[in-house]
Protein backbone atom coordinates (compact mmCIF):
# COMPACT_ATOMS: atom_id res chain seq x y z
CA UNK A 1 0.00 0.00 0.00
CA UNK A 2 1.03 3.28 -0.51
CA UNK A 3 2.87 4.91 2.28
CA UNK A 4 0.64 7.64 4.42
CA UNK A 5 1.98 11.31 5.62
CA UNK A 6 1.87 12.41 8.23
CA UNK A 7 2.54 15.52 10.04
CA UNK A 8 3.62 15.80 14.36
CA UNK A 9 2.75 19.36 15.68
CA UNK A 10 4.67 20.03 18.99
CA UNK A 11 7.13 18.11 17.54
CA UNK A 12 10.07 19.00 20.28
CA UNK A 13 8.45 17.50 23.23
CA UNK A 14 8.27 13.94 25.05
CA UNK A 15 5.06 13.03 23.44
CA UNK A 16 6.49 14.36 20.09
CA UNK A 17 9.84 13.32 20.10
CA UNK A 18 8.83 9.74 20.97
CA UNK A 19 6.19 9.52 18.15
CA UNK A 20 8.62 10.79 15.85
CA UNK A 21 10.54 8.02 17.05
CA UNK A 22 8.23 5.65 17.04
CA UNK A 23 7.93 6.68 13.19
CA UNK A 24 11.04 6.11 12.16
CA UNK A 25 11.27 2.95 9.65
CA UNK A 26 7.67 2.62 10.12
CA UNK A 27 6.50 0.15 7.00
CA UNK A 28 3.31 2.49 6.15
CA UNK A 29 4.07 6.20 7.63
CA UNK A 30 6.54 8.98 6.54
CA UNK A 31 6.53 12.60 8.49
CA UNK A 32 6.49 15.13 6.19
CA UNK A 33 5.61 18.35 8.26
CA UNK A 34 6.93 19.15 11.46
CA UNK A 35 5.01 22.06 13.68
CA UNK A 36 5.67 24.00 16.64
CA UNK A 37 5.55 27.32 18.22
CA UNK A 38 8.45 28.08 20.15
CA UNK A 39 10.41 26.18 17.64
CA UNK A 40 9.49 27.31 14.39
CA UNK A 41 12.45 28.10 11.99
CA UNK A 42 15.10 26.18 13.13
CA UNK A 43 16.67 22.98 11.58
CA UNK A 44 15.30 19.91 13.36
CA UNK A 45 19.26 18.97 13.82
CA UNK A 46 19.61 22.25 16.38
CA UNK A 47 16.78 21.03 18.50
CA UNK A 48 17.31 17.66 18.65
CA UNK A 49 20.55 16.41 17.38
CA UNK A 50 20.39 12.78 18.93
CA UNK A 51 17.73 11.74 16.72
CA UNK A 52 18.67 12.82 13.00
CA UNK A 53 15.67 13.09 10.85
CA UNK A 54 15.95 12.59 6.63
CA UNK A 55 16.73 15.84 5.35
CA UNK A 56 16.92 17.71 8.47
CA UNK A 57 13.59 19.55 7.98
CA UNK A 58 12.71 22.82 9.75
CA UNK A 59 10.00 23.16 12.00
CA UNK A 60 7.51 25.16 10.89
CA UNK A 61 4.63 27.00 12.99
CA UNK A 62 1.38 25.24 12.78
CA UNK A 63 -1.03 26.66 9.96
CA UNK A 64 -3.99 23.82 8.72
CA UNK A 65 -3.55 24.82 5.30
CA UNK A 66 0.29 23.89 5.11
CA UNK A 67 -0.69 20.96 7.18
CA UNK A 68 -3.19 19.62 4.99
CA UNK A 69 -1.02 20.08 1.69
CA UNK A 70 2.11 17.91 3.26
CA UNK A 71 -0.15 15.26 5.42
CA UNK A 72 -3.04 12.86 5.41
CA UNK A 73 -2.66 12.15 9.31
CA UNK A 74 -1.55 14.44 11.69
CA UNK A 75 -0.73 14.24 15.42
CA UNK A 76 -0.91 17.01 17.60
CA UNK A 77 0.90 16.95 20.72
CA UNK A 78 0.65 20.19 22.48
CA UNK A 79 0.01 22.04 25.57
CA UNK A 80 -3.98 21.06 26.43
CA UNK A 81 -6.02 24.01 25.11
CA UNK A 82 -3.98 24.30 21.95
CA UNK A 83 -5.44 21.52 20.14
CA UNK A 84 -8.72 22.54 19.56
CA UNK A 85 -7.58 25.79 17.54
CA UNK A 86 -6.41 23.24 15.02
CA UNK A 87 -8.56 20.83 14.99
CA UNK A 88 -11.48 22.09 13.30
CA UNK A 89 -9.53 23.60 9.94
CA UNK A 90 -7.37 20.32 9.72
CA UNK A 91 -10.88 17.92 9.99
CA UNK A 92 -12.55 20.77 7.51
CA UNK A 93 -9.17 19.70 5.19
CA UNK A 94 -9.57 16.58 5.36
CA UNK A 95 -6.78 15.52 7.51
CA UNK A 96 -7.51 12.91 9.76
CA UNK A 97 -6.14 13.67 13.66
CA UNK A 98 -4.95 11.99 16.43
CA UNK A 99 -4.60 14.52 19.56
CA UNK A 100 -2.41 13.20 22.55
CA UNK A 101 -3.61 15.76 24.90
CA UNK A 102 -6.76 15.91 26.89
CA UNK A 103 -8.42 18.55 24.70
CA UNK A 104 -11.15 15.90 23.48
CA UNK A 105 -11.58 13.59 25.62
CA UNK A 106 -14.84 14.21 27.21
CA UNK A 107 -17.68 14.08 25.67
CA UNK A 108 -18.87 17.36 26.92
CA UNK A 109 -17.33 20.27 26.34
CA UNK A 110 -18.75 21.88 29.37
CA UNK A 111 -16.99 19.28 31.38
CA UNK A 112 -13.60 19.96 29.87
CA UNK A 113 -14.00 23.16 30.39
CA UNK A 114 -15.04 22.71 34.25
CA UNK A 115 -12.04 20.03 34.47
CA UNK A 116 -9.50 22.42 32.48
CA UNK A 117 -10.30 25.54 34.13
CA UNK A 118 -7.20 27.26 33.83
CA UNK A 119 -7.31 26.63 30.04
CA UNK A 120 -10.66 26.88 29.16
CA UNK A 121 -10.14 30.95 29.98
CA UNK A 122 -7.40 31.32 28.06
CA UNK A 123 -8.75 29.78 24.83
CA UNK A 124 -12.63 30.69 24.31
CA UNK A 125 -14.32 26.80 22.64
CA UNK A 126 -17.61 26.12 21.14
CA UNK A 127 -16.47 22.63 19.49
CA UNK A 128 -19.30 20.78 21.15
CA UNK A 129 -19.71 18.87 18.25
CA UNK A 130 -16.02 17.59 17.80
CA UNK A 131 -16.19 16.45 21.15
CA UNK A 132 -19.10 14.19 20.70
CA UNK A 133 -17.74 13.44 17.59
CA UNK A 134 -13.98 12.41 19.12
CA UNK A 135 -13.06 8.54 19.96
CA UNK A 136 -11.57 8.17 22.67
CA UNK A 137 -8.50 5.90 21.72
CA UNK A 138 -8.09 3.31 24.34
CA UNK A 139 -7.02 1.09 21.47
CA UNK A 140 -8.11 -2.33 22.70
CA UNK A 141 -11.74 -1.40 23.78
CA UNK A 142 -12.29 1.14 20.61
CA UNK A 143 -10.57 -0.59 17.91
CA UNK A 144 -13.72 -0.71 15.33
CA UNK A 145 -14.41 2.95 16.19
CA UNK A 146 -11.34 3.89 15.55
CA UNK A 147 -10.78 2.63 12.34
CA UNK A 148 -13.60 4.51 11.31
CA UNK A 149 -12.72 8.05 13.34
CA UNK A 150 -11.76 11.26 11.81
CA UNK A 151 -11.06 12.50 15.21
CA UNK A 152 -9.60 10.66 17.90
CA UNK A 153 -8.17 11.49 21.50
CA UNK A 154 -5.64 9.47 22.91
CA UNK A 155 -6.04 8.76 26.45
CA UNK A 156 -3.72 9.82 29.58
CA UNK A 157 -1.30 8.07 31.00
CA UNK A 158 -2.77 6.93 34.42
CA UNK A 159 -6.28 6.61 32.43
CA UNK A 160 -4.56 3.90 29.85
CA UNK A 161 -2.82 1.74 32.86
CA UNK A 162 -5.91 2.18 34.90
CA UNK A 163 -9.00 1.09 32.68
CA UNK A 164 -6.76 -1.22 31.06
CA UNK A 165 -7.12 -2.85 34.47
CA UNK A 166 -10.34 -1.98 35.64
CA UNK A 167 -12.93 -2.47 32.22
CA UNK A 168 -13.04 -6.07 31.94
CA UNK A 169 -14.14 -6.54 35.17
CA UNK A 170 -16.34 -3.64 35.24
CA UNK A 171 -18.02 -5.53 31.74
CA UNK A 172 -18.71 -8.69 33.27
CA UNK A 173 -20.22 -6.93 35.93
CA UNK A 174 -17.90 -8.59 38.90
CA UNK A 175 -17.12 -6.28 41.17
CA UNK A 176 -18.77 -3.28 42.88
CA UNK A 177 -19.07 -0.17 41.44
CA UNK A 178 -18.40 1.74 44.95
CA UNK A 179 -15.31 1.98 46.72
CA UNK A 180 -12.69 1.34 43.77
CA UNK A 181 -9.30 2.86 44.56
CA UNK A 182 -6.32 3.83 41.73
CA UNK A 183 -3.03 3.79 43.68
CA UNK A 184 -0.57 5.04 40.79
CA UNK A 185 3.51 6.04 40.49
CA UNK A 186 4.69 7.92 37.33
CA UNK A 187 7.90 8.72 36.23
CA UNK A 188 9.11 12.65 36.19
CA UNK A 189 8.21 12.73 32.02
CA UNK A 190 4.69 12.84 32.82
CA UNK A 191 5.08 16.37 33.67
CA UNK A 192 6.59 16.60 30.12
CA UNK A 193 9.80 18.84 28.60
CA UNK A 194 9.24 22.78 29.87
CA UNK A 195 10.41 23.19 33.01
CA UNK A 196 9.12 22.70 36.40
CA UNK A 197 10.48 23.02 40.09
CA UNK A 198 9.43 19.78 41.36
CA UNK A 199 10.91 18.03 38.69
CA UNK A 200 14.02 18.96 39.12
CA UNK A 201 16.61 16.42 39.49
CA UNK A 202 17.22 17.87 42.97
CA UNK A 203 13.78 17.87 43.92
CA UNK A 204 12.28 14.83 42.57
CA UNK A 205 15.95 12.12 43.09
CA UNK A 206 15.59 9.73 46.66
CA UNK A 207 11.96 10.84 46.77
CA UNK A 208 8.65 9.58 46.69
CA UNK A 209 5.64 11.92 46.48
CA UNK A 210 1.95 12.42 46.25
CA UNK A 211 0.23 14.89 44.35
CA UNK A 212 -2.99 16.00 43.01
CA UNK A 213 -4.87 14.18 46.05
CA UNK A 214 -8.30 15.03 45.66
CA UNK A 215 -9.48 15.99 42.38
CA UNK A 216 -6.67 14.97 40.01
CA UNK A 217 -7.66 15.57 36.23
CA UNK A 218 -7.18 12.18 35.07
CA UNK A 219 -9.90 11.14 37.99
CA UNK A 220 -12.90 12.28 35.79
CA UNK A 221 -11.23 11.14 32.48
CA UNK A 222 -11.36 6.81 34.16
CA UNK A 223 -14.72 7.93 35.35
CA UNK A 224 -16.05 8.85 32.27
CA UNK A 225 -15.04 5.30 30.74
CA UNK A 226 -15.60 2.98 33.27
CA UNK A 227 -19.13 4.59 33.97
CA UNK A 228 -19.96 3.76 30.19
CA UNK A 229 -18.81 0.39 30.49
CA UNK A 230 -20.52 -0.10 34.04
CA UNK A 231 -24.21 1.42 32.76
CA UNK A 232 -24.23 3.37 35.73
CA UNK A 233 -22.31 6.56 36.95
CA UNK A 234 -19.22 5.66 38.79
CA UNK A 235 -17.10 7.88 40.99
CA UNK A 236 -13.38 6.36 42.64
CA UNK A 237 -10.78 7.65 44.24
CA UNK A 238 -7.58 8.27 42.21
CA UNK A 239 -3.95 9.13 44.02
CA UNK A 240 -0.85 9.69 41.86
CA UNK A 241 2.67 9.61 43.24
CA UNK A 242 5.84 11.02 41.74
CA UNK A 243 8.42 8.35 41.25
CA UNK A 244 12.36 9.19 41.47
CA UNK A 245 12.73 7.96 37.31
CA UNK A 246 12.00 9.45 34.19
CA UNK A 247 9.78 7.06 32.61
CA UNK A 248 7.37 4.10 33.78
CA UNK A 249 3.79 3.62 35.45
CA UNK A 250 2.30 1.27 37.87
CA UNK A 251 -1.05 1.77 38.60
CA UNK A 252 -2.82 -0.90 41.49
CA UNK A 253 -6.39 -0.68 41.47
CA UNK A 254 -8.46 -1.88 44.37
CA UNK A 255 -12.14 -3.25 44.08
CA UNK A 256 -14.94 -5.47 45.61
CA UNK A 257 -15.87 -8.64 44.45
CA UNK A 258 -19.67 -9.38 44.18
CA UNK A 259 -18.55 -13.20 44.27
CA UNK A 260 -16.22 -13.83 47.24
CA UNK A 261 -15.56 -17.35 45.56
CA UNK A 262 -13.76 -15.98 42.79
CA UNK A 263 -9.36 -16.87 42.68
CA UNK A 264 -6.87 -15.09 41.49
CA UNK A 265 -6.80 -17.79 38.96
CA UNK A 266 -10.66 -17.15 38.22
CA UNK A 267 -9.47 -13.51 37.31
CA UNK A 268 -6.58 -14.23 35.13
CA UNK A 269 -8.27 -16.50 32.93
CA UNK A 270 -11.10 -13.47 32.36
CA UNK A 271 -8.47 -10.88 32.18
CA UNK A 272 -6.68 -13.56 29.39
CA UNK A 273 -10.05 -13.74 27.25
CA UNK A 274 -10.49 -10.20 27.44
CA UNK A 275 -7.10 -9.45 25.92
CA UNK A 276 -6.39 -12.97 23.61
CA UNK A 277 -5.89 -10.97 20.57
CA UNK A 278 -4.41 -7.98 21.60
CA UNK A 279 -0.46 -8.10 21.61
CA UNK A 280 -0.06 -4.79 23.69
CA UNK A 281 -1.76 -6.13 26.63
CA UNK A 282 0.13 -9.23 28.63
CA UNK A 283 -1.51 -11.43 31.28
CA UNK A 284 1.12 -12.02 34.15
CA UNK A 285 1.10 -15.82 35.91
CA UNK A 286 -0.53 -15.28 39.56
CA UNK A 287 1.82 -14.19 41.86
CA UNK A 288 4.12 -12.47 39.32
CA UNK A 289 3.73 -8.67 39.72
CA UNK A 290 4.73 -6.54 37.02
CA UNK A 291 7.52 -3.81 36.88
CA UNK A 292 8.06 -0.63 35.30
CA UNK A 293 11.11 -1.49 33.68
CA UNK A 294 9.61 -4.66 32.15
CA UNK A 295 7.97 -2.26 29.71
CA UNK A 296 10.55 0.64 29.34
CA UNK A 297 10.52 1.44 26.04
CA UNK A 298 7.80 -0.32 24.59
CA UNK A 299 3.76 -0.30 23.59
CA UNK A 300 2.92 -3.02 26.37
CA UNK A 301 0.81 -2.92 29.25
CA UNK A 302 1.36 -5.84 31.63
CA UNK A 303 -1.37 -6.53 33.70
CA UNK A 304 -1.40 -9.17 37.03
CA UNK A 305 -4.02 -10.04 39.20
CA UNK A 306 -4.14 -10.87 42.93
CA UNK A 307 -7.42 -11.79 45.21
CA UNK A 308 -7.38 -11.34 49.10
CA UNK A 309 -9.80 -13.66 50.69
CA UNK A 310 -9.52 -11.86 53.73
CA UNK A 311 -10.86 -8.52 52.41
CA UNK A 312 -12.60 -9.83 49.54
CA UNK A 313 -11.15 -7.51 47.36
CA UNK A 314 -9.31 -7.66 44.28
CA UNK A 315 -5.78 -6.10 43.34
CA UNK A 316 -5.09 -5.46 39.51
CA UNK A 317 -1.36 -4.17 39.02
CA UNK A 318 -1.01 -2.42 35.49
CA UNK A 319 2.34 -1.59 34.46
CA UNK A 320 3.24 0.88 30.91
CA UNK A 321 5.82 3.09 29.81
CA UNK A 322 3.74 6.26 29.99
CA UNK A 323 5.73 7.90 27.12
CA UNK A 324 4.80 5.25 25.11
CA UNK A 325 1.98 2.61 25.55
CA UNK A 326 0.15 5.70 27.58
CA UNK A 327 1.21 8.19 24.82
CA UNK A 328 2.54 8.08 21.70
CA UNK A 329 2.70 4.66 21.37
CA UNK A 330 -1.02 4.65 21.90
CA UNK A 331 -1.01 7.67 19.53
CA UNK A 332 0.67 5.27 16.69
CA UNK A 333 -1.57 2.60 17.18
CA UNK A 334 -4.37 4.86 16.46
CA UNK A 335 -2.86 6.04 12.69
CA UNK A 336 -1.94 2.37 11.74
CA UNK A 337 -6.05 1.90 13.09
CA UNK A 338 -7.20 4.95 10.93
CA UNK A 339 -4.49 3.61 7.47
CA UNK A 340 -6.22 0.39 7.73
CA UNK A 341 -3.61 -1.58 9.17
CA UNK A 342 -3.21 -3.96 12.12
CA UNK A 343 -2.79 -1.65 15.37
CA UNK A 344 0.54 -2.93 16.43
CA UNK A 345 2.46 -2.16 13.21
CA UNK A 346 5.96 -0.85 14.04
CA UNK A 347 5.44 -0.86 17.43
CA UNK A 348 8.19 -2.11 19.92
CA UNK A 349 6.50 -4.80 22.45
CA UNK A 350 9.88 -6.33 23.87
CA UNK A 351 11.98 -3.78 25.95
CA UNK A 352 16.12 -3.43 26.63
CA UNK A 353 16.82 -4.66 29.80
CA UNK A 354 18.10 -3.55 32.53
Amino acid sequence: MAGKRVAVIGASGYGGLQTLRLLQGHPAFSVTFLGGERSSGKRWSELVPFLPLEGDPVVRRPDAGEIAAAADLAVLSLPNGLAAGLVPPLLERGVKVVDLSADYRYRSLAQWQEVYAAEARQVPRSDQDLCAEAVYGLVEWEEEAIRSARLVAAPGCFPTASLLALVPFLKQGLIETRGIVIDAKTGTSGGGRAAKEHLLLAEAAEAVAPYGVVGHRHTSEIEQLAGRVAGQPIQLQFTPHLMPMVRGLLATVYARLRDPGLTADDCTTLLRAAYRDRPSVEVLPVGTYPSTKWVRQTNRCLLSVQVDKRTGQLIVMSAIDNLVKGQAGQGVQCLNLMAGLEAGTGLPLLPFYP
